[in-house]
Parts: structure tokens; sequence; C-alpha cells
């Protein structure tokens, strides 16, 4: 058996998620759909993030066992020649015995992205969080670089959590602008579920002057998810890479 490792990316607009769901198209089912004849058999895929349904990947990293000897240049094709056009396929190489995408990873990178202007071009409809009012930058950015360190991220996690701990680790947190996209970038050695969408949810309630910038460090001292802004929509979140 050998150890393959993918670095794969996908629109995530038409996806129920990541995660194989009855009756729903994902990105594991598709991906295993596509590995089928080319395994001979059913093949089980592990991510290393499960993204939700409207998250975005430019460079999700997944995992599984292979016994076909196909080269890994050959095994890009075939599978991008499967699959449709909302997940390519960037990358294969072989990797050692016992390598797991998701419990190796040691950072991952996302991006929310924002569109701060009046009208959104329809390209980037389903990848930006429309915002038309006025954005204060700099105090998100302020407040965004409050959450680097170790923290307890309990008020930012999705209602309903099961884990056994809100304990992560944020490496970096910024707020950028690039003309009207604004876009909140943070790596970290692990996020909970809805982590990112709801930091982003109360970075834009700070930006709009709705909250001040000393809201953030109060919110996660709390670790009480009702002190946090709502929810960001799904489809401004990309995960940008994972490391090893």
């Amino acid at each position: 058996m050998r150890t393959l490792k993918l670095t794969i990316a996908y629109d995530g607009t038409a996806f129920a998620g990541w995660q194989m769901q009855a009756h729903q198209r994902t990105v594991q089912g598709v991906l295993e759909d596509a590995l089928q004849p080319i395994e001979g058999t059913r093949v089980v895929v592990h991510a290393a993030g499960r993204t939700d349904a409207g998250v975005h990947a430019a460079g999700q990293v997944v995992s599984f066992s292979l016994t076909s000897a196909i080269a890994c240049d050959a095994l890009v094709r075939a599978l991008n020649v499967r699959l449709d056009q909302d997940v390519r396929v960037m990358n294969a190489e072989d990797a050692p015995e016992g390598f797991n995408a998701r419990f190796d990873a040691r950072r991952k990178t996302y991006h929310y992205a924002i569109y701060n202007a009046p009208v959104v071009p329809p390209p980037w409809r389903h990848f930006v969080w429309h915002v038309p009012q006025p954005l204060d930058v700099a105090a998100m950015n302020e407040a965004a670089a409050a959450l680097a360190g170790e923290h307890d991220f309990a008020a930012f996690q999705a209602a309903g959590s099961d884990v056994a701990t809100t304990r992560r680790e944020i490496l970096a947190s910024r707020v950028v602008s690039r003309d009207a996209q604004v876009v909140y970038e943070v790596t970290g050695t692990g996020f909970l579920r809805h982590m990112v969408r709801n930091i982003a949810g109360t970075l834009v309630d700070i930006g709009r002057s709705r909250r001040p910038v000393e809201d953030m460090a109060r919110v996660l001292q709390t670790r009480d998810r009702t002190h946090a802004s709502a929810t960001a929509p799904a489809h401004g979140l990309t995960l940008m890479r994972v490391e090893y």
C-alpha cells in the first residue's frame, strides 16, 4: 500500500461541504468516486480540514492509501478528467507511511473575503461577503491583532460544538484592504467549527462602528458564544493552505 498526499482546490458553492453525506454532493464524495475506477475499489480519503457547505479551498490537503502503481503526475491527470470543473487536483505526491492529512497538519491559513463597495461584480459574488457600508479597516485590524497567541476561543465556536478543548493557538491574525476587498487573514495550529466566520462577523461589526475595538478582547474573555456577533456567510471563507 502507498500513502498519497493530494493538494486540491474547489469552489464550494455547489457542495454540501467536505464530509460525505447521504444524498448530498460533497467534495469527499466526488473525490472518492473519481478514485474508485483507478484503484478498482472504494478509497477513503481524509482531509486536513472539514470545510462546511459553501466554503472554498485553494490549498486543501487530503491523504489516502492506494495499491495502484500509477505515477503521481498520471494520477493528477486521471482524477482531473473524472472530476467536475469545480474541483481540481493541483498536485499529488507519495507520502511517508502513516501520514494523515488531518492529524499531521501543523498550521492552516484561512482568508475571509469581504467586498466593501455598493455593487459586487458577478464573477466574485460566490466568493465574498458583500458589505456595502463603509468599514474602518484600521479598527478591524487592531481588533484582529488581539486574537494572536493561545486563547480559549469558546466564544467563537459554533453553538452545540462538542470538542475536548476550546483552546487554540493563532499564529497570525490581520485585516488587509485590497481596493474594494477587505480580507481577514488568519493562520493557526487549529480552528473550532465556524470559528473564523464568527470572528469575521465580529470584525465587520467593529468595522461598521457597531462595536468598539476593545470588544474583540472582551468577547474572547467571556467564553460565551452569545457575546460575539452573527456568523459571517460561508461563501466568503477559503482554506488557503495547510503546512506540515
